[in-house]
């Protein structure tokens, strides 16, 4: 039986960046790699630590810090008694959330850290459910694992990006709720402001709803309706510009860490910014079938019986990456002429919308992910 090459995930010198090496033969596990995995489970105030003998399997010791500065050196200082520095890992999860700032701390000391994503068997076979079994879990089910993720950067620019990218997705949200607030009482408003406002685009409608004044001659409901789409419309306004300043800062972030990808056909800013928050830095995925896999845009097998050589769509992976990616490729079938002549093509060989969207999204991926690690152009998929 022939053996396939798996990928592992080991740090480099500074610890913040992960080296991965193609080895022969049977997969490489965390315990052929260290003495002790520390297994971390985060929340707001406390943070759970386990040290696991990484042959054995056997809990070493369990412990408890805070959630700040000062724990975080305490904990270092706890893992220093029961591990050997050079020899440990630590497996935090949710090193993007209630473990940023240990994980952030670990990087700063060289440390070799990993993201536990999700558990995919429980605790203890009774149930049981506790932060220090988290803890546990979370290092025994590392050291089982050969692929290994690497967290998100945490600083720079990177950072900067994110917290914009964040509250423009919240503006947006409060924006979308107001304007179908205001449409829902143009509905139910009286017959003659009713008959005023139907009709007009959303943009006519809210600067005549922010125009609004009140009116002793007008009934008490009309009044009443009136104000509150003033209400409304000034509220959609205010996002709108909120929207426009984090519009502004995310393209100047995205200008200096990849231009490179504004210069792209149906690439803007926004899907910008989730390709290089997905990305995170040089040598997080290994390689563009990791990102594409990371975007749930890898193909899925669904070959059976006389159907060979067919796939299906991914519904796994980061599914905001997932969705910038579709963005692309629905923008580039009505821009991209070169898109347009490849979609007759497959076509015409028989490939459906669906198959011809999801080849659009992996070569997309494959693009971005060469781009971001400076890598030559690529072609379209065949």
């Amino acid at each position: 039986m022939a053996h396939h090459s798996s990928v592992v995930a080991v740090p480099s010198q500074t610890g913040t960046d992960y080296h991965f090496s193609a080895l022969g033969g049977t997969a490489i596990m965390l315990a052929e790699l260290v003495d002790h995995v520390i297994g971390v489970d985060p929340d707001k105030d406390w943070i759970t630590t386990a040290v696991i003998d990484a042959k054995t399997t056997g809990v070493v010791d369990t412990a408890r810090f805070e959630a700040n500065s000062a724990g975080y050196l305490d904990a270092i200082a706890w893992a220093e008694q029961h591990t050997t520095p050079g020899e440990r890992v630590w497996a935090i999860e949710g090193s993007a959330s209630f473990g940023r700032g240990l994980t952030a701390r670990l990087a700063s000391d060289d440390e070799w850290v990993v993201e536990f994503d999700w558990a995919r068997e429980k605790a203890s076979k009774d149930g049981g459910k506790s932060d220090e079994l988290d803890a546990i879990r979370a290092a025994r089910e590392m050291i089982g694992r050969d692929a290994l993720n690497a967290p998100r950067a945490h600083d720079g620019h990177r950072e900067a990006l994110r917290v914009h990218t964040v509250a423009r997705a919240g503006a947006v949200r409060a924006r979308t709720a107001a304007i179908n607030e205001l449409k829902a009482l143009v509905v139910t408003a009286p017959d003659d402001l009713r008959a005023e406002l139907r009709g007009l685009t959303t943009r006519a409608l809210v600067n005549k709803c922010g125009r609004f004044r009140s009116s002793s001659t007008r009934s008490i409901s009309r009044q009443g309706t009136q104000l509150t789409m003033r209400s409304l419309a000034q509220r959609i306004t205010n996002l709108n510009a909120e929207i426009a300043d984090h519009d502004r800062a995310m393209t100047a972030l995205i200008s200096e860490t990849a231009p490179q990808l504004l210069a792209e056909i149906g690439i803007g800013h926004v899907t910008a910014a989730t390709f290089v928050l997905s990305w995170s830095h040089h040598g997080r995925c290994r390689s563009e079938a990791a990102f594409a896999r990371l975007a749930g845009a890898a193909p899925v097998p669904a070959t059976s019986g006389l159907t060979q050589n067919r796939h299906r769509l991914n519904r796994g992976g980061d599914r905001r990456l997932n969705h910038a990616l579709y963005i692309v490729a629905t923008t580039r079938l009505r821009q991209d002429p070169t898109t347009r002549e490849y979609v007759a093509r497959r076509v015409a060989e028989g490939k459906t919308q669906r198959e011809i969207v999801r080849c659009l999204k992996r070569y997309i991926a494959r693009r971005v992910w060469r781009l971001l690690e400076h890598a030559p152009p690529g072609e379209l998929p065949t």
